[in-house]
Order: C-alpha cells, then structure tokens, then sequence
C-alpha cells in the first residue's frame, strides 16, 4: 500500500512533494526497524516489494524492467543487509541515512553523472555485500554473483548514452568480472573488509567509465587517455605487489 501510495504521488514541489518526499523515505526507516527487531528477511523482502511494479506489465516487459530496476534493487538489498551487519546503533543509522540519500537524493536524477554515480555506487555496494557475506561460498556462485551485479551496473550506466552496443558491452565488462572472480577467488585477500578484487574492478570500472564517457562526448584527448590508463595501471600495480599471495588476509 506504502509502495503504491508512492508510485502515486509524483509531484515535483510544493507540500505534495514533500509528503512523497516522506512516504519514500519511510522505506529505509522501516527497513531500519526490521532490522533492529532481528527481522532481516522481512525488511529485505520489503524492498523487493517496493519495487513491485517491475511485474505489474505483461510478463514479456519483466526482464526489461528488472534490469532498468537492478542496481536500485542491489542497492536497496546491500544497504540493508549493512545495517544488520553491525549491532552498533549508530552505524545502522547511518547506513539508513545512507539508504534515504540514495532514495531521495540520488536515484531520481537522471544526468549522466548522476546515473554513473548510481551505476559505480550500485556495482560497490553489491560487490562489497557479495564478498563479504559470502566470500567463503563456492567459486561458482561468487562468479555468478559477480556476473549479475556488474552487468546491471555496465547496463545502468551505458543508458545514458545512445549506445547501441550497450547490451554486448555490459556483458564484456561482466565477463571480464567474472573471470576475475574465479582467479581471484581462490586467493580471496581482505584489506580491512574491503577484498582485493572490489579495489582492482573498481579501479578499472571508473577508469573504463570515464574514458567511455569522454570519448561519448567527444572530450577525450590523448594525452588523458594516457594518464587515465597510466594511473589505473600504477594502482593495480601497488595493489598486486602488496598482496600477500600466499592465501592469508591482510
């Protein structure tokens, strides 16, 4: 009904916005309390539900419209399962804030930087969420895993542009991702609770991004195309030769 309510009201000032403003916050303050009297599945389940118009066309518009969906679903299901990762109060609201903004703030914008920002943030969180929760999994379900949440992410991202590729493209990042997680996965090294392979395809993800957006723009020089590419190859280097290979985390 929540959910319903807020597809409803659209407005973009006035008092109604404000209240549509409220009812879409209510999501991750909900979720928030879920979480805090144990009911994790529920609250994840929430989320889903939220975006229940995904199904709510013919069923030959459901695959399109989950991937449209997808890193606002992978964002939504990490941001959750982050606040029930720490029993510490205040991290659980600040992930909830975190959550709110992205509802809020973030996600209805739909400029190019905004949607790269969603995309990057969404591709983060889930690998973060992926390899954290369930690192110790099968090498299998980490590829598969990796597979969903970068090819939405590359999906996401290339919609801003009249690409019309987008499909081939986003399917090559993600199995260059997968391919990563199946090598990296068997020496899967933490620095902190961050893995080493979110460090290496984020680093790549945003250098790829930013060289595709200023070729789209036709603002890619090639003195940047040099720097770019020189600085993602000195970070993978320091990253490569400060891991410690012989399967212990750091």
């Amino acid at each position: 009904m929540l959910t319903a309510l807020m597809d409803k009201i659209k407005p973009i000032r006035g008092f109604s916005h404000t209240i549509h403003l409220t009812l879409t916050a209510a999501l991750p303050v909900l979720a928030y309390i879920l979480v805090r009297i144990d009911f994790v599945s529920v609250a994840i389940l929430l989320v889903l539900l939220a975006k229940w118009r995904i199904v709510a066309v013919r069923p030959r518009y459901w695959m399109a419209n989950l991937i449209a969906n997808g890193v606002d679903i992978i964002a939504g299901i990490s941001f959750v399962i982050f606040m029930s990762t720490t029993a510490v109060k205040w991290w659980q609201i600040g992930w909830t804030i975190a959550y709110i903004g992205w509802l809020v703030w973030l996600k209805p914008r739909s400029g190019v930087l905004s949607v790269g920002i969603q995309a990057m943030l969404g591709q983060l969180l889930g690998l973060a969420v992926l390899f954290l929760k369930f690192g110790d999994g099968s090498i299998v379900a980490l590829m598969v895993g990796t597979w969903v949440i970068t090819y939405l992410a590359a999906r996401h991202y290339l919609t801003s542009f009249d690409e019309p590729h987008a499909p081939l493209l986003a399917h090559v990042w993600a199995f260059f991702a997968a391919g990563l997680a199946f090598v990296l996965g068997h020496w899967l090294l933490f620095y902190g609770l961050v893995a080493q392979i979110i460090i290496i395809l984020t680093t790549v993800g945003y250098g790829l991004a930013a060289l595709y957006y200023m070729d789209a723009t036709e603002k890619l020089t090639p003195s940047f195309e040099k720097q770019a590419l020189a600085l993602m190859v000195a970070i993978l280097i320091v990253v490569i030769a400060l891991s410690d290979w012989s399967g212990t985390t750091i």
